[in-house]
């Protein structure tokens, strides 16, 4: 910086300040004024020493000038993190159009027409997403994925939501889930039979057992049911999509059959309990009979000799529970309406599952812990026949003997159960078994001698053994390992199949396995992502 002193001349009609003298000029011409005060001027020079960055940082205003010049030009929101909004195709309320809205009225504000242009470009591509977005055809979901339920993506295929991290805790958690209280809740109808039944008065099992399975399998069955309902609120488009599967609609039939299950195991006499409870956990599954049975007979890509799996079992078993229940609270035309209901159907999925059908080609080679869900359904049928009929007559034996037979000859192939990775599909072997350990219990009853004692005796036992091993299973995977509810791809699938630029890098990106972290960290996350 330098001073430099400025002398100012006064002329005409310039006022003088009362500290100027004045001076005659020594060649006679105008009058020289001088001032006692020097203006000082800042004059900025580049010198040689002074590095460019550090003068254009002198000529740059202070930080608090610039934030206060600034602050009114970035007044938005009071939110400065945006939302995660590549789940939104799968919630209740995804705000689509409002969110096309703001922002194609930001774009005509902040950009230009070119980038406007393009903004409502990538507005339509987006349209284009959310319409593949939809719920897929049964083709679809046969042609995108693989395995015994459907829940393993093709190598060909690219799901919609990324698969490099873990999704919200609500889209992990599927219907199937249901099949845990499907097996608790049937350890308390066991321990109920065999506290009154007279074949196993030898046991003297004590009231306090069904008591506290009750209680246990009644809070399992809250807990499951709350959670789903919290998806059904949150994330709608994922139910409905689970709904539309070939597999994991059968499912849907799970929550109203635990509910039988809990009634018929209450800790009190069956006959004392009100009727309305019947009626009402019957409705649903009449019109859940109506949706499904209709599509077996009459939809074209979603007949029965198309989606026919081990699975649909469970859509069967629900018309000879709710017979049993209603027969043992004194109910006498429905219960008889819903076992033959059930007995017809069920005659067409033994025949179509054992015959294999060309188009059923989807089921794997291997056998998997949900044909054990063959037992189920024929044990339940002889029960059911047996309170209608007041006896364990021939025609319960004849399906009593139907199950007891495929109950032994899927336990001698041990082989085939080998190598199995844990999943939820383990609690297919709970209730199946218990149901035919029920329907032993009921035969030595009525055969009473010590060889089918020993086999009742003996198929409890293996029943409650397999519900401990499970269930332990299934809390050392849930609160240890954090792996129970992986990434649920199978409602992940676009309605069209992917083009071929995204599967090649599909194919070429690292694997989930290889990018991920700890299982400890996996179940952080889960907490984390809650909601």
């Amino acid at each position: 910086m330098e001073k430099i002193d400025v002398r100012m001349d006064g002329g005409p009609g310039c006022a003088l300040p009362p500290e100027a003298h004045a001076f005659p000029a020594e060649d006679g011409g105008a009058t020289r004024i001088e001032t006692p005060f020097s203006v000082s001027l800042s004059v900025r020079a580049h010198h040689p020493a002074v590095p460019l960055r550090q003068a254009r940082q002198h000529s740059l205003p202070s930080p608090a000038v610039r934030g206060r010049a600034e602050a009114p030009a970035v007044q938005r929101s009071g939110t400065t993190r945006e939302r995660d909004r590549r789940f939104d195709r799968l919630r209740t309320f995804s705000g689509r159009l409002e969110r096309q809205l703001s922002t194609i009225r930001g774009l005509s504000r902040e950009l230009p027409a070119a980038d406007l242009e393009r903004g409502i470009a990538k507005l339509s591509e987006e349209e284009e997403a959310d319409e593949d977005g939809n719920v897929p055809t049964a083709d679809r979901y046969f042609a995108a994925l693989q395995g015994a339920e459907l829940d393993t993506l093709r190598p060909t295929e690219v799901a919609s939501l990324p698969r490099d991290e873990l999704w919200p805790f609500l889209l992990r958690f599927p219907i199937s889930t249901f099949g845990m209280c499907l097996g608790v809740s049937s350890q308390a109808m066991l321990w109920k039979t065999l506290e009154s039944e007279p074949s196993m008065a030898f046991l003297r099992v004590r009231p306090a057992a069904n008591h506290v399975l009750w209680w246990v399998s009644a809070a399992l069955t809250a807990v499951v049911s709350i959670v789903y309902l919290l998806k059904v609120v949150f994330y709608f488009e994922a139910v409905r999509r689970e709904f539309h599967h070939p597999v994991r609609v059968n499912f849907f039939f799970a929550p109203w059959v635990a509910c039988l299950f809990l009634v018929k195991g209450v800790p009190r006499p069956e006959w004392e309990i009100h009727h309305v409870f019947w009626y009402l956990l019957m409705a649903p599954i009449l019109c859940l009979d109506l949706k499904i049975y209709g599509q077996w007979m009459s939809s074209g890509e979603r007949r029965l000799s198309k989606v026919a799996n081990p699975s649909n079992h469970l859509a069967v078993v629900g018309n000879f529970v709710g017979a049993l229940l209603g027969a043992r609270m004194g109910l006498r035309e429905l219960p008889v309406f819903f076992f033959a209901v059930g007995l017809a159907h069920y005659a067409m999925l033994f025949v179509t599952l054992y015959q294999r059908l060309p188009t059923t080609a989807q089921l794997p080679k291997e056998l998997h812990p949900v044909f054990f869900l063959f037992v189920a359904a024929p044990s339940v049928a002889s029960m059911a026949w047996a309170r209608i009929s007041g006896e364990f007559n021939n025609g319960a034996k004849l399906l009593y003997f139907v199950s007891l037979f495929l109950h032994v000859s899927l336990v001698v192939r041990v082989n085939l159960f080998r190598g199995l990775r844990f999943s939820l599909a383990w609690w297919a072997y709970t209730f199946p078994m218990t149901s035919v350990a029920l329907a032993t219990v009921l035969y030595a009853s009525e055969v009473g001698n010590i060889l089918t004692q020993m086999l009742a005796l003996g198929l409890s036992g293996i029943a409650v053994v397999t519900v401990i091993g499970v269930l332990a299973t299934t809390v050392y995977h849930a609160f240890v390992c954090g792996d129970l509810f992986p990434n649920d791809v199978s409602i992940a699938i676009t309605q069209k199949r992917p083009k071929f630029s995204n599967i090649l890098a599909h194919l070429r990106s690292p694997t989930p396995a290889s990018s991920s972290s700890s299982s400890t960290s996996l179940f952080h996350l889960q907490a984390r992502h809650l909601l």
